[in-house]
């Protein structure tokens, strides 16, 4: 059979079906092709309006030449400026090189061949001239040698020897900075651990890599009641976001790992915490939240609205950026009407600004969005249902999938107008959760799911460290030696946001901070 007689055998609700079929599987591709060569970014640039002039149409468009303005003649006050180097305390150079005063330096004094042969006497000092380089040492490893001298008294013939000073981890040749570097590297930087090792190796330093992996899983096995601690601090915020991630983490079958997820919660009091579980199933949600009452900001992912269904005295919003988004994929089919929606969205964003920049609070802020961002919210969601009645579109219509989404999430898209500190959406979450991204580009899984636990031990202290203006070196080198003998009643001090109010003005620190000092 020809491929006319084919297409002639085809009743017309097969080849509608058909087309519906090839137009959608033409925007998975293009979505495909947009995520390996195309730009990611939802960033919406606005198109100048037709009849608005430019900077440079407004400087040349019309103009006559008798009528420009005769070029300036009156003499300006001299004036100093302040040097640019001034406000970060580095020194001034031709080289650029800007350094704050924790960078050591070492001065190399270059000497002069033009005084060769001559003495002191011959000349004068009048000046001299400072260029900087930035270096780097091959390693930044040291040993360190603590000598401990056997004493015998002569009157008792007893001996005596200083003890050790004592190890954070027992029995361990790892000082205290070096466990700090190790977490910070891995975890911060995103080296893994077997490049760690590489480099240890190239500085002369002969380790296993094994023993790195068991320095790490000690250290984080230590941090674990600071975590606990954070976590239950952040259940108790008014406001709570929370999202979830894969990892790779755990044997499934041989050569193949198994999907975990972590759970980040974002709390009110600038904290984070990454509590790690092995499914994306609903009874996570409830085992990671516990009794928590407030408002739950999260996407679209039903469990959540189950579990706040389930739950008493828990309120769920949701994001308007994953509203946004799915407009955004469906600009292709229907541009017009994504370009309208979006622009009842960029306008709430923009009240949202404004509020920030009048530094408005809790009831000025209420009464603003009640005046300013409710008539935009009602206008949207009126004229999504209008559409969907004037317009005709298919179920598999991408603006009408996106329509739909926001329609059905109508009521918790609302809820940022009744609750002043609920935000518009979890970009703050979200840009958390880039540091265990990027980590997955780099150590790629972890091998068992305890050690999946222990990476979000660590991670949620370093980013609530950020999030709190904490240097996490300064604050791992000085928690890792307290913990052994703070009050484990008290351990919630020890949280990146309490430590920072009763221990950050004389942290402990090692002997090898000690020896720079």
């Amino acid at each position: 059979m020809t491929l006319a007689e084919q297409a002639a055998a085809l009743s017309q609700n097969e080849i509608v079906a058909l087309l519906v079929q090839n137009a959608d599987l033409k925007r998975q591709l293009d979505w495909f092709k947009r995520q390996l060569f195309g730009q990611k970014s939802e960033r919406r640039l606005l198109e100048p309006a037709a009849r608005q002039l430019t900077f440079a149409g407004m400087l040349t468009a019309g103009a006559d030449p008798a009528d420009a303005p005769p070029p300036p003649t009156e003499t300006v006050k001299a004036y100093q400026r302040q040097s640019r180097f001034a406000a970060s305390g580095a020194a001034p150079d031709e080289s650029g090189l800007r350094f704050d005063s924790s960078v050591p330096v070492e001065v190399i004094e270059v000497p002069n061949l033009d005084l060769a042969g001559l003495t002191e006497k011959d000349y004068e000092v009048i000046g001299e001239k400072i260029t900087y380089r930035l270096a780097q040492r091959p390693g930044a490893y040291v040993v360190l040698k603590y000598v401990r001298k056997v004493l015998k008294r002569k009157d008792t013939a007893t001996l005596s020897c200083p003890p050790a000073p004592p190890a954070v981890l027992e029995k361990s040749v790892a000082d205290v900075s070096l466990l700090a570097g190790l977490l910070l590297d891995k975890f911060r930087y995103h080296l893994p651990l077997y490049r760690q090792h590489q480099r240890l190796a190239h500085a002369g330093i002969s380790l296993s890599r094994a023993t790195l992996t068991h320095w790490v899983h000690r250290t984080a096995e230590l941090l674990a009641p600071i975590y606990h601690a954070l976590l239950s601090s952040i259940l108790q915020s008014q406001v709570l976001a929370m999202d979830e991630t894969p990892i790779k983490a755990g044997h499934k079958t041989t050569g193949q790992l198994q999907t975990g997820y972590f759970w980040p919660l974002y709390g009110d009091k600038d904290e984070i915490a990454f509590p790690f579980a092995a499914s994306r199933a609903g009874s996570v949600v409830r085992e990671a939240l516990g009794s928590f009452c407030g408002v739950l900001v999260t996407d679209g992912y039903t469990v959540y609205e189950r579990f706040v269904q389930a739950v008493n005295g828990v309120v769920h919003a949701q994001c308007w950026v994953h509203t946004r988004r799915r407009f955004v994929d469906a600009a292709p089919a229907e541009p017009a009407l994504v370009t309208r929606a979006l622009e009842f969205i960029g306008a709430l964003y923009e009240h949202e600004a404004h509020i920030r920049e009048r530094r408005l609070e809790d009831d000025a802020k209420l009464r603003y969005r009640a005046e300013q961002a409710k008539p935009v919210v009602d206008a949207f969601f009126t004229w999504l249902a209008r559409t969907f009645t004037e317009q005709v579109l298919l179920p598999s219509n991408p603006f009408a999938k996106a329509a739909r989404y926001a329609l059905e999430r109508e009521p918790a898209l609302r809820v940022f107008l009744e609750y002043p500190n609920v935000p518009l959406d979890t970009n703050h979450l979200e840009r958390e959760i880039r540091a265990i991204a990027l980590g997955r580009k780099n150590w790629l899984f972890c091998w068992t799911e305890v050690g999946a636990r222990y990476v979000g031990i660590v991670q949620s202290l370093i980013a609530s460290c950020r999030l709190q203006g904490v240097d996490p070196y300064v604050y791992f080198v000085d928690v890792l030696q307290r913990i052994d003998t703070h009050p484990a009643f008290e351990v919630h001090l020890l949280t990146p946001r309490l430590w920072k109010q009763h221990f950050a003005a004389n942290p402990l620190r090692s002997d090898l901070d000690r020896l720079r000092q």
